[in-house]
């Protein structure tokens, strides 16, 4: 697939950001003077053509009020990571979940980020999260500073 200019302008849209409105594609949509539909199915098509992965995005947990975020490491059984994986995605509480290779000096194969009003909030949600999972060894590893965040963007102005 090659693309077109609309699938670069659209591309432009996506990276700079979903407004926060009911129908976001649709006031991106409405920006580049197509449709609704047009603008979904041209992104369909480049996610297809595996041009573009996902749409993703950033939560800036103390701006909605959240002063506390905790990456929660576990040491989970090869055999047991899927399972637990598909679990702990599946709750609210968890925003970002992932398995990682475990190193002798770092044993931890499997990672949760939770966001909670303090950190006693971060505790009760890895212990929930350790009862549901039925793992017990893990660390809770807490954010000190948010750094930037951003994304890559392609096709600049």
């Amino acid at each position: 697939m090659t693309l077109t200019d609309l699938d670069k302008k659209i591309v432009m849209e996506l990276q700079s950001g979903l407004p926060l409105e009911s129908r976001p594609f649709e006031v991106l949509a409405h920006r580049l003077g197509i449709s609704e539909e047009e603008f979904i199915t041209r992104v369909h098509a480049i996610q297809q053509a595996g041009i573009m992965r996902r749409i993703g995005a950033a939560l800036r947990h103390h701006r909605v009020g959240f002063s506390a975020n905790a990456m929660i490491v576990w040491q989970i059984p090869e055999d047991m990571i899927i399972e637990v994986g598909e679990q702990m995605a599946k709750l609210a509480e968890v925003t970002h979940c992932y398995q990682r290779v475990s190193l002798p000096q770092w044993p931890y194969n499997f990672y949760t980020m939770v966001h909670g009003h303090s950190q006693e909030e971060c505790q009760h949600i890895a212990e929930k999260l350790s009862a549901i999972a039925g793992v017990k060894d893990y660390r809770l590893l807490y954010s000190v500073a948010e750094l930037k965040k951003s994304s890559m963007k392609y096709f600049m102005d």
